[in-house]
């Protein structure tokens, strides 16, 4: 069985004076826009590339000149510290960034088509202000070097805005769905699995086609191939609309009738939301499970199988409860 090369990094290991207190926030600052992670004090963690390496160069210039030194040095790592490790640090630095992104976008989508508000009236200023989301994606995109799962939906919050301040419907199509129709499809979706996929999937298995083949793909784009049907995706035939997960909006397009549903849904949104919408108290517990199956599997296919074990318990859990949930027609979310 092949190997696997190990990752190439590059290390700035440095030592600042405690006086003054200034360079040492410009320093962290400055670390903190070029997207590089602590591994531990004093010694921070970039993946090597020219790029990276001019930006560590003019902070360890900056450093010296404000009376401090330091190195940089091309590193890999073998033993104790994993780059799977490193990635995670990546991945979460990066999370939260686009975590507070999407929680704005989502306030202001919430606020343009509630009706209270035109985003296209002068008042308002809807373009001064997608604009601004939108640089604020651009900045942190270009340092998201590992491309953190949460930058897909943060892309497509904002190309929901986009539609809202043009006037044009939502960018996923609103027709009847027919199960017969969707069975002996392959579905794709882009990697890295989480909540909204996983969920996705298992929807499809146990509803759509048990034996329904599933393809993922490295970006968040994709052309489909005849036969094809894209879910969780920008431009996908399934995807978010609006405040709602692909998991809600596959629901509500296929009219499927379950109560246990309902609960599950609730889960799945907050999760992938973040937003704490329905404040479920079984929601922390079950991400507690879903990052660990991800740090357990980093092979997708893995991630789907075991995921699809998780979702087929809650649910089990969720369908002994007697509550009934009724989804709403389209016709009656219409007349909302």
């Amino acid at each position: 069985m092949a190997t696997i090369e190990p990752k190439k990094w590059l290390l700035l290991i440095h030592q600042i004076p405690p006086k003054p207190n200034a360079l040492r926030v410009k320093i962290w600052r400055r670390l903190q826009q070029v997207g590089a992670v602590a591994i531990k004090q004093s010694v921070y963690v970039m993946p090597l590339t020219e790029q990276t390496r001019e930006d560590l160069s003019w902070t360890l210039k900056e450093i010296v000149e404000g009376g401090g030194d330091g190195s940089i040095s091309e590193a890999r790592f073998v033993e104790g510290l994993s780059d799977e490790q490193i990635l995670a640090l990546f991945h979460n630095a990066r999370k939260a960034d686009y975590e507070k992104l999407i929680q704005e976008a989502g306030a202001l989508h919430a606020e343009w088509s509630s009706g209270e508000s035109d985003p296209r009236a002068p008042a308002t200023k809807g373009p001064a202000q997608l604009t601004k989301l939108q640089r604020r994606l651009d900045d942190i995109s270009s340092i998201d070097f590992f491309r953190t799962p949460e930058r897909a939906t943060a892309e497509m919050q904002l190309k929901e805005l986009g539609n809202l301040l043009a006037g044009q419907p939502s960018t996923s199509n609103e027709g009847d769905e027919d199960l017969g129709d969707l069975k002996g499809k392959t579905w794709v979706t882009r990697g890295n699995l989480f909540v909204d996929r996983i969920a996705c999937g298992w929807l499809i298995r146990r509803f759509v086609d048990e034996s329904a083949v599933f393809k993922y793909v490295p970006g968040s784009q994709h052309a489909p191939k005849p036969n094809e049907i894209r879910f969780d995706m920008f431009d996908g035939e399934y995807t978010h609309e609006g405040d709602r997960c692909t998991f809600e909006v596959m629901i509500q397009r296929l009219h499927i009738q379950d109560h246990a549903l309902g609960p599950l849904s609730e889960v799945v949104h907050d999760i992938d939301l973040k937003n704490e919408k329905f404040g479920r108290r079984e929601t922390d517990g079950f991400n507690a499970l879903l990052t660990g199956l991800v740090a357990a599997h980093p092979d997708d296919g893995q991630r789907m199988n075991e995921g699809l074990r998780l979702f087929d318990n809650l649910y089990a859990y969720y369908h002994r409860q007697k509550r009934r949930i009724i989804f709403p027609s389209k016709s009656q979310l219409k007349k909302h």
